[in-house]
């Protein structure tokens, strides 16, 4: 059994390996009373202020604690963003690493307008919707249930987290990240290929972070 858990998580890309990683031993954490999430929260006045830069990160690894909802959000976030590297990123860590990194600054920013002071779930929505964006005519089958083509994915993960929480501010940050995906989307295959016609700095990494992937 620990051989196929082991074969199993090294069989996922690295970025995505890494982020599933620290967001379960996050919510562990938490778990087991080590940290709190009052410590893990951000916003400008404590990131910046009070000076503790470290809730620039770690808004992104906590998923709430170990529940359904953390389970879904977990599972549906490994999966897509798993596929996503594995195509459309293949042997290009550090361009994955850059989309993930432009897209958690625009959630930085937008943090404080939403009231989201967790943005895992958010950032979780961008490969998601990328993904379903780059592969528009693949046909998805939601928990046996119904069968959807790709793009209508996101909207439907949102839909299903509002039902299971009961509420639509359980949904904002997954609409969040949907909107942000959207931006990358434009930004890499719209703008950058039908308008510029080659590489920007929004569609590929700088060249010192490919040699720190080492991609080159």
């Amino acid at each position: 059994m620990p051989v196929g858990i082991e074969a199993w998580i090294t069989q996922i890309p690295p970025i995505t390996r890494s982020w599933l990683a620290l967001s379960v031993l996050t919510s562990l954490a938490v778990q087991c009373q080590l940290i709190t999430p009052l410590q893990l929260y951000y916003s400008p006045r404590s990131a910046f202020i009070n000076a503790q830069p470290w809730r620039m990160a770690t808004t992104f690894f906590y998923f709430g604690s170990i529940s359904l909802d953390f389970v879904f959000h977990l599972f549906f976030f490994m999966r897509y963003s798993r596929m996503l590297e594995e195509s459309s990123f293949a042997n290009k860590k550090a361009d994955y690493f850059w989309l993930l990194l432009q897209s958690s600054v625009m959630l930085l920013c937008l943090s404080p307008l939403v009231n989201l002071p967790f943005l895992s779930s958010s950032l979780a929505f961008v490969p998601i919707y990328l993904w379903s964006r780059r592969h528009p005519s693949t046909p998805i089958s939601l928990f046996g249930l119904i069968t959807i083509t790709a793009p209508y994915l996101p909207i439907a993960l949102v839909a299903f987290s509002w039902v299971l929480n009961g509420t639509w501010r359980a949904a904002a940050g997954d609409l969040v990240g949907c909107a942000v995906g959207h931006v990358g989307w434009f930004l890499r295959d719209v703008w950058t290929r039908e308008m510029v016609g080659g590489t920007t700095v929004f569609s590929e990494a700088p060249d010192r972070l490919k040699r720190l992937f080492g991609d080159e």
